[in-house]
């Protein structure tokens, strides 16, 4: 009985060992219709038979449609240079050629140094050349300065109050110094009239007047060329006679008032200008001198003056002469691989996508029964051999 027991518990242990194995069903793959599985050796056979005559093609293999990938190289834009403006600017032969001062760092591009024709003071103006000069390391002038001021008064010491001796500069292309005043070339000058009106009043006598009549008085006088109106008058007594017991005068002295307007001119001001001249100087730094000449031809007659260039130290506003187009870039054609067939393009529109395959496998479901089975099988021995032995040692 035991021998049978431990033969079915052996059986049962490699069943529950092969179940595992039995349940871990293959991955099999089910081609769907209408595609078709190719082997690393079809695809290369494929691809042989496809260089050897690329527009045949069976019914069983339909075509892959190519994907010709073209990419469009483009140039990097040019970066626009920077835009530079005049240091200072210097017109010569009245105006018939002006040079445009660039002072620039050495790591600056000339190419910002504007060379478009602009038209100034009646001429227009032409790009003939652009020179570079090395800057001396120490650089010094002699330079004149014109001040300007205003003055309340008109004698010397009060002007000499408003005008230092010295005064420090510096000029718009950098350089500075000490500049002194020069006595000589001090001048004041008026700087306007203005007119003023007053009340003006003056007092005539008239004497030994008969009666108090202003018949006799005149009406307007003139007084140092204004002319005045009589405007009151006021009588005296001088003399006075015995009439009937009573005392009248009979000799008056009449006191008559002018009064009118006067009106006078005054000085407003007075203008003082003087010079200031010294040495100026500058050490120059890590500087390049770009000297822009442009050369004039006059096109009007009467003409303003060219050496007044402010409209110049700015941007200039003319329009420049458009880029020229360049050559349309061959487009880049990116090289086949060498097999092909093995790497299909990534998206295929004319394709359909493929559903997930599925197989059922009926060793899920034969394995547990079979285990089962054994298991009763061999249970319904072991009870019929303990029967058996059970009634044989009854009948002995």
């Amino acid at each position: 009985m035991r021998k049978i027991l431990a033969f079915w518990l052996t059986a049962l242990m490699l069943a529950t060992m092969l179940v595992p194995n039995a349940l871990a069903a293959p991955d099999v793959k089910t081609p769907t219709e209408g595609t078709e599985e190719t082997t690393a050796a079809g695809a290369d056979e494929g691809a042989a038979k496809s260089e050897a005559d690329p527009g045949s093609s069976t019914e069983n293999e339909p075509a892959v449609p190519t994907v010709n990938i073209t990419t469009t190289q483009t140039k990097n834009p040019v970066a626009t240079p920077k835009a530079v403006y005049p240091t200072s600017i210097d017109v010569r032969d009245e105006g018939a050629e002006i040079r445009k001062i660039y002072d620039l760092t050495p790591e600056a591009d000339p190419a910002g140094i504007p060379r478009a024709d602009f038209e100034h003071a009646g001429f227009y103006y032409t790009f003939v050349d652009l020179l570079k000069q090395e800057l001396p390391e120490y650089e010094e002038r002699t330079h004149t300065e014109s001040v300007t001021l205003n003055s309340k008064k008109k004698d010397m010491e009060s002007v000499l109050a408003l005008l230092p001796e010295q005064k420090e500069f510096v000029t718009d292309d950098g350089l500075s110094g000490i500049l002194n005043l020069q006595l000589d070339t001090v001048q004041v000058e008026t700087a306007g009239y203005g007119k003023s009106t007053k009340q003006v009043s003056v007092t005539r006598n008239y004497p030994n007047q008969v009666s108090q009549d202003t018949e006799n008085i005149p009406k307007t006088i003139d007084d140092g060329g204004k002319t005045l109106t009589l405007s009151d008058i006021k009588w005296q007594t001088d003399n006075t006679a015995n009439v009937n017991g009573y005392a009248m005068g009979d000799r008056f002295t009449a006191v008559a008032t002018y009064t009118g307007t006067a009106t006078s001119t005054y000085v407003k001001g007075y203008t003082v200008t003087a010079d200031y001249t010294g040495t100026v100087s500058r050490i120059a730094l890590n500087r390049v001198r770009y000297v822009a000449i442009f050369e004039g031809m006059s096109i009007f007659n009467d003409t303003p003056d060219p050496n007044d260039t402010t409209d110049l130290m700015g941007p200039s506003t003319e329009p420049t002469k458009p880029a020229e187009p360049t050559a349309p870039v061959e487009p880049v054609v990116p090289e086949e691989p060498e097999n092909p067939a093995l790497e299909p393009p990534a998206s295929n529109p004319t394709q359909e996508s493929q559903a997930p395959s599925f197989s059922f496998n009926w060793a899920y479901i034969l394995v547990p029964l079979l285990v089962v089975a054994l298991a009763g099988i061999g249970f319904g021995i072991a009870l019929f051999i303990k029967h058996r032995t059970e009634d044989g040692d009854d009948s002995d």
